[in-house]
């Protein structure tokens, strides 16, 4: 059985200077790779044009635009990209590597966002499309698979292969390259982009964030594509309990059919986001669309909605005709001389009541303050609340209180390490003034022992984790061994590196489980195999195949499978290597020859000649012809029967 062929990048250095380690993915203009930076020293990514398209100077030209285009951006939400250069007629672009899951794969995960996972992810998608759209780029091609969610928590948009200027705001042949569920109605209409377009995408994708879904679907592109041009995006509160009055309104603000009727761009709709998220916004307070008011001017984008005390007083107002009314209606009586003399003097009185009544509480009081402060109670003092502040900042605050403080050391799940956690006495309890206050200060949670995961199925490890103190967080992926579906392949701590012997307690566990062995398709035909290999989840792709020939294996059958990446995960592209058959060679002609030349020359064609004329007489006999007969192509070690006469 002849070997898969491995990838002929891998090992090589471009320009002496990336070194090609193993293959991270493959899109639809290049592969992307691993690479070590051997001059700074660094992990990089590398994606390299396929080769199919170095000659195409359009799929050139789009390359190389993407290049010039991240370079120009430098924003903590966008990928940073590197270098660019050209290899040996190969074309590629170097950019950060960066460890991570896109937003599809935990929309994968998750089915639908949290409330707060959604506005975190988006605010820092914005952020980074403003800085795009401050530079002049319109990204054109914004959707989840675009949105990286980095190991250390980072968010990153990347892959501008759709980027264009703002200002080439102009029809395209091809107005549709970018994901259909994600196109603006003037891309499908007119294919016309800019700023707005991508607010546009960045609107379904919030959407489908709130609610796990995209609004439009259909079984044709051009059945989304119509949706998107001819019907108004709902709003998520409809299918999502995570979405707020606020968070519907961006979603209708940012997918309207008209442009103008949009933000402006990434930066006016983070501006509502930002006040969204950080609390800026009123209760009730919403961004609403144009829309004509009874007898009044027309809303705009930056129109907010009057809150419920306003429309109280225009409710009122509404009723002010009646109130007047009611007012003029009621009589106005005057008071006589004696009854204003008789008020005044009960007026009098009372004040003079009310004097006394406060000199006598006045010396009561400064009476109970002196016993208070001096004997009762307020000669003690309450132990402040310290949890969470610098351990300076904490020990300031207890000495304000009149309170001496000794540090010691205890674990805590909430309070991170160096900080304050409790006191003992706890606080709002009563110390005389001058007490001694045990302050603990935070070491972080408890590093207990890492219990044995690898190995277990993934039920067993989700017991285990939960049983010795831990989180369980998710299976960050599948990928084929020949350990049995499901086991656990490796346990992976918050950094994304493999657990030690310790780890934090309730820290968050997450697993790599198999997928079991890969199917063995050796000898099946191609559609057998092909089916074989889809059932388990990948991706059999002809581009990708080999035709070699094999002694034993019929021709249209496969010879071996050809994996792309190592692991080898479902999902992932694999090719095939099919049978030719048998290699054929030609029966040379050694007719007239000598009996013993002719099965030499037989012999050295790779053949095994034979011959009934017996050894004593071989020197006699002259080859009169073979069987099979020369010309004819047969396997090598064919045996070839040596037709031959005697003379003596």
């Amino acid at each position: 059985m002849t070997s898969a062929p491995t990838d002929p990048l891998i090992g090589q250095t471009l320009d002496g200077r990336y070194l090609i380690r193993s293959r991270i993915a493959r899109g639809g203009m290049a592969m992307v790779y691993l690479a070590n930076d051997l001059r700074l020293e660094r992990r990089v990514a590398v994606k390299v044009m396929h080769e199919h398209l170095a000659e195409d100077e359009n799929f050139t030209r789009r390359f190389e635009q993407e290049a010039r285009s991240a370079a120009r951006l430098a924003h903590p939400n966008l990928v940073n990209v590197f270098d660019q250069g050209h290899d040996a007629g190969r074309t590629y672009l170097v950019m950060e590597y960066l460890p991570s899951i896109t937003l599809r794969d935990l929309l994968k995960q998750q089915q639908r966002l949290t409330l707060d996972q959604s506005l975190e992810i988006g605010e820092a998608v914005l952020s980074g499309l403003s800085a795009a759209h401050h530079a002049g780029i319109v990204h054109r091609d914004l959707k989840p698979e675009n949105v990286m969610l980095a190991d250390d928590g980072r968010i990153k948009l990347g892959d501008f292969g759709l980027a264009r200027a703002v200002s080439a705001n102009t029809t395209t042949g091809q107005a549709l390259l970018g994901t259909i569920a994600y196109l603006s109605p003037e891309l499908v209409t007119r294919g016309v982009a800019d700023a707005r377009s991508d607010l546009y995408a960045f609107g379904i994708m919030m959407y489908e964030m709130l609610t796990g879904a995209q609004p439009f679907t259909g079984e044709q592109p051009m059945q989304i594509a119509y949706q998107h041009a001819h019907s108004e995006v709902p709003v998520p509160s409809l299918v999502s309990s995570e979405a707020t009055p606020e968070l519907d309104e961006l979603v209708r603000w940012t997918t309207q059919r008209e442009p103008d009727q949009r933000p402006r761009d990434a930066g006016e709709a983070l501006e509502y986001l930002s006040s969204i998220r950080h609390g800026a916004l009123p209760p009730g307070a919403t961004r609403v669309l144009p829309a004509p008011l009874p007898d009044g001017p027309s809303l705009t984008p930056s129109t907010t909605v009057l809150d419920g005390a306003q429309r109280d007083l225009l409710a009122a107002g509404s009723e002010g005709p009646q109130a007047t009314d009611d007012l003029g209606a009621s009589p106005v009586v005057a008071a006589s001389a004696i009854a204003d003399a008789a008020s005044t003097g009960r007026r009098r009185a009372t004040r003079g009541r009310i004097v006394a009544a406060v000199v006598v509480l006045a010396v009561l009081l400064a009476g109970g303050l002196g016993w208070w402060f001096g004997q009762g109670p307020g000669s003690q003092v309450g132990v402040p609340q310290v949890a969470g502040l610098e351990m300076d900042a904490a020990r300031a605050t207890l000495a304000s209180h009149d309170l001496d403080a000794t540090v010691v050391e205890c674990s805590s799940l909430d309070v991170a390490a160096g900080l304050a956690v409790s006191t003992d006495p706890a606080a709002g309890e009563r110390l005389d003034r001058g007490s001694t206050v045990e302050l603990c200060q935070s070491t972080g949670p408890e590093m207990i022992a890492v219990p044995t995961i690898v190995g277990l199925t993934l039920d067993e490890a989700k017991r285990v984790i939960a049983a010795e103190g831990f989180t369980f967080g998710s299976v960050l992926e599948e990928r084929f061994s020949d350990v049995e579906a499901e086991a656990v392949l490796a346990a992976l701590g918050a950094d994304g590196e493999a657990l030690g012997d310790v780890y934090p307690e309730q820290g968050t566990i997450d697993l790599i489980v198999s997928a079991g062995a890969l199917p063995d398709v050796t000898g099946l035909p191609v559609a057998e195999a092909t089916a074989a290999l889809e059932a388990r989840g990948l991706v059999v792709d002809p581009a990708l195949g080999t035709e070699s020939h094999h002694a034993d294996i019929p021709a249209g059958s496969v010879i071996a499978l050809l994996p792309q990446t190592d692991p080898v995960r479902p999902g992932d592209a694999v090719g095939l290597d099919v049978s030719l058959g048998p290699e054929l060679f030609e029966v040379p002609s050694v007719s007239g020859l000598g009996l013993q030349e002719a099965m030499d020359a037989l012999t050295a064609a790779g053949f095994a000649p034979s011959t009934l004329v017996p050894d004593p007489l071989r020197g006699f006999a002259v080859a009169t012809g073979t069987d099979p007969a020369a010309g004819d192509r047969v396997p090598a070690g064919t045996e070839i029967r040596v037709k031959s006469t005697i003379s003596l």
